[in-house]
């Protein structure tokens, strides 16, 4: 065995170590801040709108321009990661979130409000392939699906948190004129809580060694976070780098075009229909409180979002690891499209609201533990490190022009062809994620992700052999 592949397979075969949750924990905070200033915007242009008379263009703009923004962010720093490295481009995004929070709080205006949040969507993009990439890299083997479902189950809190926090400052009696500054200001502290751990956390063993062709330092990392003296094992200094050269992987190959089109894809459609549950929660929430105030459905969101979805981020961290990312993406597509289609199926339901709630909440549960995880996971896993953030960065990209189109267009398909052809549509989005999981994605569980790269023959072979005894 070459030492380079006896680093590797010191890191991938370590134990769950404190390192791996200090890097869950610090990745995992900006999630939590994504998905924090991503809600309170909807509450803040329902509290903006009477006090700057915002139009309904407006109003779409405001709660859409991030989205927009954070598809060019993904595609930006996924590419820049793999150009400059992971260490470079860490902790820049969650900057630009803590900027764009503070900015968005003392924004004197509509437009310097859109672009302050324009920026924000910038940090928001930017966390998806950095932070995706980064646990994923500094995972283990056997736990790798646990760690980085983890980090994305901070977006669960973060929706949770941004609903609680709306509720305490409207119920507080503050003026609303504040109110709505404070809950966009907020979303700074979170963000920037990690911005000195993120700085501080050293390159990844997998950049080093395939892509900055550092043997001896990948080995100096190692050994520093599991204790492992990996170094020692190389016979000689020269022994410690890479003595093939780097391969220059290409992104247009058929194996990764493949492959990209099922994690692009597959995040786009999820995106889409993740949009079916939008409609759905405000159907449900006009049938049983029709002249409820802006506290009491915050609040009856935050419910329902606690009961239906929060758990499914937590059991799809449980089982990610045994059952699969490919098996749980497709039940999760699966139990969507049976959802929707109980939708168009029985129209009537809509007048039954607690039986529309039960739908509601089992295909809530299922998108969680189903694609808005498994789609996070499956573009850190499935290119070469050189290319990792990349994958990762147009993958995400095309989730957030699926969430953009879906906020834009879904309405409008509400209006004109009614809730039950609406459902129809999202069921057949759904059963085409299924397809194009199945097609297009391999199941990563228990491999190595060094069998994507192509740097030596003992390191394919090694990362082959380790992925059969294991698996």
């Amino acid at each position: 065995m070459s030492s380079n592949s006896g680093v590797l397979e010191a890191f991938d075969e370590s134990g769950l170590q404190k390192f791996h949750w200090k890097t869950m924990f610090t990745a995992g905070m900006g999630f939590f801040t994504d998905a924090y200033d991503l809600f309170i915007i909807g509450t803040v242009t329902a509290i903006l709108t009477p006090i700057w008379h915002l139009s309904t263009g407006e109003l779409a703009l405001l709660n859409s321009t991030s989205l927009a923004a954070a598809a060019i962010g993904a595609l930006f720093f996924g590419r820049l990661m793999d150009i400059v490295g992971r260490k470079a481009m860490y902790g820049a995004e969650v900057f630009l979130l803590t900027v764009g929070a503070i900015l968005c709080a003392l924004a004197p205006s509509f437009g310097w409000l859109l672009f302050f949040r324009f920026l924000v969507g910038l940090g928001v993009g930017g966390d998806y392939p950095t932070s995706s990439v980064i646990m994923s890299e500094y995972s283990n083997r056997k736990n790798r699906g646990l760690l980085v479902t983890l980090v994305f189950s901070m977006q669960g809190l973060g929706l949770l948190a941004g609903p609680l926090v709306a509720a305490l400052l409207l119920g507080s009696g503050m003026p609303h004129a504040l109110a709505w500054r404070l809950m966009l200001g907020l979303g700074a502290i979170p963000a920037a809580s990690v911005i000195y751990l993120r700085r501080k956390m050293a390159e990844t063993p997998r950049y080093l060694l395939t892509v900055k062709q550092d043997g001896a330092k990948a080995a100096e990392v190692v050994s520093d976070l599991t204790g492992a003296d990996v170094a020692a094992k190389a016979p000689a200094p020269a022994a410690a780098r890479v003595t093939a050269p780097a391969v220059k992987h290409s992104l247009w190959t058929r194996k990764n075009l493949i492959r990209l089109l099922g994690t692009a894809g597959s995040w786009f459609l999820i995106d889409v229909a993740f949009y079916g549950n939008s409609v759905s929660s405000q159907l449900v929430l006009k049938a049983l409180l029709p002249h409820a105030a802006l506290i009491t459905t915050t609040l009856v969101a935050a419910a329902i979002f606690l009961v239906a979805a929060l758990p499914g981020y937590y059991v799809a961290a449980k089982f990610m690891d045994s059952l699969g990312r490919k098996t749980i993406q497709v039940i999760g597509f699966g139990v969507m499209a049976l959802a929707y289609l109980a939708l168009l199926l029985v129209p009537g339901v809509i007048k039954l609201p607690i039986l529309f709630l039960i739908i509601y909440g089992v295909s809530y549960f299922f998108i969680e533990f189903g694609p808005n995880t498994t789609t996070f996971l499956f573009p850190s896993e499935v290119f070469p490190t050189s290319l990792r953030g990349t994958g990762h960065g147009i993958s995400a990209a095309g989730g957030k022009i699926g969430g953009f189109l879906g906020a834009f267009l879904l309405p409008l398909i509400l209006k004109s062809a009614g809730l039950g052809n609406t459902m129809g549509l999202l069921a057949g989005v759904s059963l085409l994620g299924i397809a194009l999981t199945l097609l297009t994605l391999p199941e990563m569980k228990q491999r190595s992700l060094e069998e994507n790269e192509e740097v030596s023959d003992s390191l394919a072979a090694t990362a082959e052999k380790r992925s059969v005894r294991y698996s």
